[in-house]
């Protein structure tokens, strides 16, 4: 089960994971069935390979990870920006203080020995004038006035005739051997360093020779750190490993060792490193003139030993020195970094602090929560950001409210269409010998302009088109008070008439319907139960099959048109817009209808209707294009009509209410 539940977790690894996997257990087994193999070695290597891909596979995607936050991603730049210069900075200030004070330790050696060397070579040359009859007293104050400068001293001056004087008079110091030129350095002696100087001129030579001991070496540079002398090897290809030692003590130097004992200084700080540094020599070999040996004269200290000592001079007799102004230059750029730092870690977070306060609201809002708002503080870009994000909230809560109500008028407004549709009257294929065909296109989802037919008896036909003022579900509503109207109206002349009929002893033939009387009594009801400024244009007609007669009553609606052999004729208009006025007076007229004869209703959305001009399609138009095509079906006739005033337009919104009745007589 375990080994089935580590394939598993294997299969669920990547390509890489599983081949680190597999190379790790033949890594295992090269290591167990032949160790220290070639193939080994490889297994080993494609580890090593595979797993450094791994790990910076993952490094990569945790540090991605990591500064997904914009908070994070402000540190990270911060810490590449900053902290890794300063970082960057602060070693190579630490670097450059190490080497340079290296550099100053080397030079004050340098400097103090050759010093030392120089005293000694004027002190040479002055024995070296020196005549022979005074040389004693003058190798004695020599010897005097340098015994405590360099203790152990040792002079001997040789006069062309080989009489030697030597101070002190038990000196050991021995003429040189052959070979050696005049020289001022260091010497080696019988494996012991010492300074010397060789002067040799055609009237005396004169050598001098100082023990180097550990205090002399102490003595050079006080208080620098442990100061030490060795040698490095010959010059010429020869050996290296070179045995050379100091001097033992000397008994005068006892009151100097203690207050000159030398040693690494206590550092002064955790930056304080530690330091080895110094310089290359050339030091004489007493028994080898030709060679030259290269001595190494260092000091093991501290990075402030040298400074200690270099700054440790007082350049003026009230200003302060050197080492106070560099610490306190020191401590105001310390100051102005922190201050730095807090200021750009307070300016960081006012910017993340607004990014997650805008990320918050994102997130509040997405979920639907239209109603939250950001905190803005401060008057920066930030917080017209915040005021600009809170402003946007507020718009698109309003705006959601706005398309809810909308889509709510939209349902309402669909239900008013589908409503409206059922208003509209059943197709029929018309009454006897005319053939009727209607179309109805509104602007908006429901129309103002009301048509109808309703039979009247077996041999009449009532056809009815109205143009209600204005568009939409205002103009909807009155339409369908229109309708019900005239229906009511229609039913109350109906019965009028046979009520009349009957008492006159006529019997129940066709009625008589009294256009005018119906679209008067309409307009009284119209303008009593709507407001003054709702009116309609109205076209009420009865056609009588049985005498092919048409009666209507036009209140101010545009007058049909008939199309008679090819010619167009206009319906007379006897009356004014309904609704609008109660004492209007409405008229009847009547027109017999021949066999052929195409009688067009509309409304003016069919002729008014402009183009990019302008220009209105017109009735002339609608007659020509009638006239052009009267030979085609009724419901084929209307729709040709509806597309060119369409294509007229040059646009899918129609301009108005389009609605067109067609009757032909046959």
């Amino acid at each position: 089960m375990a080994v089935r539940a580590w394939f598993d977790h294997l299969r669920n690894l990547g390509k890489l994971e599983r081949a680190f996997a597999i190379l790790v257990l033949l890594a295992l087994a090269g290591q167990w069935w032949k160790p220290g193999s070639l193939l080994l070695l490889v297994f080993q290597a494609a580890v090593l390979v595979t797993g450094l891909s791994i790990f910076w596979r993952y490094g990569i995607r945790a540090v991605r990870l990591a500064i997904w936050r914009l908070r994070n991603r402000l540190m990270m730049a911060y810490l590449f920006i900053a902290v890794v210069p300063m970082l960057m900075l602060a070693v190579l200030t630490l670097a450059g203080a190490w080497a340079v004070s290296g550099q100053i330790a080397a030079y004050l050696l340098s400097v103090e020995m050759d010093r030392r060397i120089v005293q000694l070579k004027t002190v040479a040359d002055s024995l070296g004038r020196v005549a022979p009859q005074a040389r004693i007293e003058a190798i004695r104050r020599a010897g005097f006035v340098f015994r405590d400068r360099f203790p152990g001293v040792e002079i001997r001056v040789r006069d062309s005739g080989g009489n030697s004087v030597s101070y002190p008079e038990d000196a050991v110091l021995s003429d040189p051997p052959s070979g050696h030129a005049e020289t001022a350095g260091l010497l080696i002696r019988e494996r012991t360093f010492y300074l010397w100087v060789h002067q040799g001129g055609p009237r005396s030579e004169v050598v001098i020779s100082v023990p180097v001991t550990r205090v002399f070496l102490q003595g050079l540079v006080p208080r620098l750190g442990d100061i030490q002398l060795t040698p490095l090897g010959l010059r010429s290809g020869e050996l290296r490993g070179i045995e050379a030692r100091l001097h033992a003590p000397l008994p005068e130097e006892s009151a100097l060792a203690a207050t000159l004992a030398g040693g690494v200084p206590e550092p002064v700080n955790m930056m304080d490193l530690p330091l080895k540094w110094g310089v290359s020599l050339q030091a004489a070999d007493w028994a080898n003139p030709a060679q030259a040996r290269t001595v190494f004269l260092g000091v093991a200290t501290r990075i402030s030993g040298p400074l200690s000592v270099m700054f440790s001079v007082d350049t003026s007799s009230t200003g302060p020195t050197m080492l106070i102004l560099f610490t306190v230059a020191t401590l105001i750029f310390l100051m102005v970094e922190i201050s730095s730092v807090w200021i750009g870690v307070n300016l960081s977070r006012t910017i993340t602090s607004a990014v997650h306060d805008l990320y918050e609201a994102t997130v509040r809002i997405r979920e639907g929560d239209l109603s939250h708002r950001i905190q803005v503080t401060g008057n920066d870009q930030l917080a017209e950001l915040g005021t600009s994000f809170n402003i946007m909230a507020g718009n698109l809560q309003r705006l959601i409210s706005a398309e809810k109500e909308r889509q709510r008028l939209q349902a309402e407004l669909e239900i008013a269409r589908e409503v409206q549709a059922q208003l509209h009257p059943k197709p029929i294929p018309g009454l006897g010998r005319l053939k009727v065909a209607s179309i109805c296109n509104a602007a908006r989802m429901v129309s103002g302009d009301y048509f109808d037919y309703q039979i009247v008896s077996d041999s009449q036909l009532a056809i009815v088109l109205g143009d209600v003022a204005g568009k939409g579900i205002s103009a909807a509503l009155l339409m369908a008070t229109l309708q019900s109207a005239m229906r009511s109206q229609l039913r109350h002349c109906i019965e009028t008439a046979q009520a009349a009929a009957v008492g006159q002893g006529s019997g129940y033939g066709a009625p008589k319907v009294s256009t005018a009387k119906l679209v008067s009594n309409l307009n009284q009801q119209l303008y009593a139960s709507t407001a003054p400024e709702k009116y309609a244009t109205f076209f009420f007609s009865v056609y009588d099959d049985s005498s092919e007669v048409l009666t209507y009553t036009n209140a101010g609606h545009l007058s049909p048109i008939l199309i008679r052999q090819g010619r167009a004729l206009h319906l007379d208009s006897n009356g004014m817009v309904v609704g609008a006025f109660p004492f209007a007076r409405y008229g009847e007229s009547a027109i017999k209808l021949e066999s052929g004869d195409l009688l067009v209703f509309y409304t003016d959305g069919i002729t008014e209707p402009e183009n990019a001009y302008g220009e209105q399609f017109g009735e002339d138009r609608l007659e020509q294009l009638l006239i052009e095509n009267s030979d085609r079906l009724e419901s084929d006739l209307a729709a040709l009509v509806v597309e060119e005033v369409v294509k007229w337009t040059a646009s899918s919104e129609l301009q108005d209410d389009m609605t067109m009745l067609i009757a032909r007589k046959v």
